[in-house]
């Protein structure tokens, strides 16, 4: 492959990794819009986030951008550095399409059929995650935080996410968002929803580019004697 063909694929693996980082954020998106229509309790920062909106207006997903915002500013402070451009991407996204999906999902009558939507909005949250977290296009404001607070203070990463996590719970609580089942089910089991299906997102990602690359270099590939024009010598 000559330097002009690296670069132009090296253009388009980049434009194929945002891409799927952002197909991520609005499988995720979906997946907490869902679970927040169940109406059964939502996930700590979307119990913030409903909560904000209960007691000063605004939309849930504007709520979610307002509250990325600060959290990439204290991040800034923190780490003395600029955010990478995947934080911004994921804040703004991920509001935008909450309140999108929102306004078009309804709240089902019956209690098994709430269930079903939160457990297929925990489930669609965990694959969004994989699919934005396998092209490596940057954390998200959460997430970065998370990494500044652990680095300034030493402490594990599980300790200062599960702080975090109480505080944001608590206050979204005391505003009075949804705080019930559907949280609890969200706190204990998205670690292990994610744990299966970042793996399988990330060898997923891994081959699309890989086939990619392969496709792109023709030194690679097995050449056949009628690999031109792609009818075989049996047709002719």
């Amino acid at each position: 492959m000559n330097i002009d063909k690296r670069r132009e694929w090296r253009r388009k693996k980049l434009g194929f990794r945002w891409g799927i980082f952002m197909l991520g954020l609005v499988i995720m998106s979906f997946g907490i819009s869902l679970m927040i229509t169940a109406d059964l309790g939502s996930a700590p920062w979307d119990v913030l986030h409903i909560g904000l909106t209960l007691q000063l207006g605004l939309t849930i997903g504007t709520w979610s951008i307002i509250m990325g915002f600060v959290i990439i500013g204290i991040t800034a402070l923190l780490t003395k550095e600029w955010p990478q451009l995947g934080a911004f991407v994921n804040m703004v996204l991920v509001g935008v399409f909450i309140d999108i999906f929102l306004f078009f999902l309804i709240t089902p009558d019956s209690f098994i059929s709430k269930l079903i939507m939160l457990i297929s909005g925990i489930i669609i949250i965990g694959y969004g995650m994989g699919l934005y977290i396998a092209p490596n296009c940057g954390a998200g404001p959460r997430d970065s935080l998370m990494l500044a607070i652990t680095k300034k203070t030493k402490f594990k990463v599980q300790w200062v996410r599960s702080a975090m996590e109480i505080v944001v719970l608590t206050t979204g609580w005391l505003l009075g968002g949804p705080v019930f089942i559907g949280t609890l089910i969200f706190c204990f089991g998205i670690g292990s929803v994610v744990g299966i299906t970042l793996p399988q997102c990330q060898r997923l990602v891994d081959r699309l580019i890989e086939r990619g690359v392969n496709n792109e270099d023709i030194d690679k590939r097995t050449l056949r004697v009628d690999h031109h024009d792609g009818i075989s010598e049996e047709i002719r």
